[in-house]
């Protein structure tokens, strides 16, 4: 589906307070920009932002990062965002290619992944978040006890997910493949994406990776 490009977005998501226009200055300071120690959770490709900002709410004593590239997906969450009274929620627009750059070693406590771009093409295989080489950038930003939750209907991305952490050397738990039927359920929080696909009754996939040391 062609991105809708909405006219002014880049401008209103500059100039909005929720919005760290420099996360490069934050590197290794985080949770001076939030006031307290808590830990720190991030979605990379956080979409209209609905998924976080829920888990914000019920969650007071957890900072959340929310990583979106593109200007005109994040004003939504921007709008959504200018109607709460949530003090521990951020967005960024940024690229997670570079997420070493604004993240220092043991700032992660998780990272959230939820209905990555597939990127389809053989060619494009390392720009999933879920390759190798995006693990390598997780494990660089993670606490060792960290952990990765990633989501998606796409099956032949999940498959590829599954193989790209046993390469990596990550561990995984609670792998599923069909999550809402699955002991795994209770206290998933459903991103717009999920509740369309749970809707038409496609199966979601589900697994945590993680790892008991640094892969470096």
């Amino acid at each position: 589906m062609r991105l809708r490009n909405i006219s002014g977005s880049r401008e209103i998501v500059a100039e909005n307070e929720y919005v760290v226009h420099e996360p490069e200055k934050q590197k290794g300071n985080w949770k001076a920009l939030f006031g307290n120690d808590n830990p720190i959770h991030v979605e990379i490709g956080m979409g209209k932002g609905k998924f976080l900002m829920q888990l914000a709410s019920m969650n007071p004593d957890i900072n959340y990062i929310g990583i979106e590239k593109y200007s005109s997906v994040l004003l939504r969450a921007i709008e959504k965002r200018n109607e709460t009274q949530l003090t521990n929620l951020y967005f960024i627009r940024f690229d997670a290619e570079y997420l070493t750059d604004i993240f220092d070693r043991d700032e992660i406590s998780r990272i959230y992944l939820n209905f990555s771009d597939p990127w389809p093409k053989d060619r494009h295989a390392k720009r999933r978040l879920t390759s190798k080489e995006f693990l390598k950038k997780y494990d660089q930003c993670l606490k060792i006890d960290g952990e990765v939750i990633f989501k998606t209907d796409n099956r032949l991305l999940f498959d590829f997910s599954l193989e790209q952490a046993e390469l990596a050397g990550w561990s995984l738990k609670e792998v599923t493949y069909d999550l809402h039927h699955s002991e795994y359920l209770e206290g998933n929080v459903m991103t717009e994406y999920e509740e369309k696909f749970v809707a038409k009754g496609n199966p979601i996939q589900r697994l945590i990776a993680y790892r008991n040391q640094r892969m470096e």
